[in-house]
């Protein structure tokens, strides 16, 4: 195969470790401590976690790092099917490589927590309700999304603008809905922890929400701004 060709799945690969590694790298180490991390502290280090990745690997491959956004990119035409099915792929095996690294690194305290693998909380979430999070993970994903949308499908797109809006939504919704369900929004983040810790409770929402408001949120802006997306294309993603 062309090296070039290759050059996005790999690149997708890479980003997607990163972002594994560090968000279960953060629930590992901050197991035990006392306290811990807050949901605004994880915002934070979320966002800015998902900016550097844009602004490392957007202008190669989109920087998508997650199964939703390119599945929403393909279901209006952004990306082509075998491309799509090579980010999945190779998004997958990110995730999976990322936690199994720190589950090498931090067996013992990262087990304290299942590796940073999502889950439904209770304290948090009205009677735990695996529906209500459904609707979480769905809200998430399409938050991310539609911030997508606005900063990359315009002729006047600008990637640090595109960088900074993803990177906020993320880091705000992870404030906000985090606790409900780990803030998942991303197959790929949900599959490396939950096989490196060997828990898979509720595991469809995970895998159903953020598809399903991924693909909501780039059908409805696309409507909303019509012809304009026509010429355009997704070169940032999150």
């Amino acid at each position: 195969m062309d090296q070039e060709k290759i050059k996005p799945y790999v690149a997708e690969f890479v980003g997607t470790f990163i972002l594994v590694t560090f968000i279960c790298g953060l629930a590992s180490v901050w197991s035990t401590r006392e306290g811990g991390l807050s949901p605004a502290d994880l915002g934070i280090l979320y966002g800015f976690l998902l900016m550097a990745i844009i602004f490392g690997i957007g202008r190669i491959s989109g920087a998508h790092v997650n199964p939703a956004v390119t599945i929403a990119m393909w279901s209006i035409k952004k990306i082509s099917p075998r491309d799509a099915l090579g980010y999945i792929a190779a998004q997958l095996l990110g995730g999976v490589a990322g936690a199994f690294l720190i589950k090498g690194l931090f067996t013992g305290r990262g087990s304290i927590v299942n590796y940073g693998a999502a889950h439904v909380s209770i304290d948090f979430l009205h009677g735990g309700s695996p529906w209500l999070a459904l609707i979480v993970e769905a809200l998430g994903a399409f938050l991310l999304v539609w911030a997508i949308m606005a900063t990359t499908v315009t002729k006047d797109a600008s990637p640090t603008n595109a960088a900074l809006a993803i990177g906020f939504t993320l880091g705000f919704a992870q404030m906000v809905l985090g606790p409900a369900t780990g803030g998942s929004f991303n197959p790929a983040r949900w599959l490396g922890p939950a096989l490196a810790s060997g828990t898979f409770p509720d595991f469809w929402l995970y895998i159903v929400g953020p598809i399903a408001g991924a693909v909501l949120a780039a059908s409805a802006y696309q409507w909303l701004i019509g012809a304009e997306s026509e010429s355009a294309s997704t070169n940032i993603a999150g």
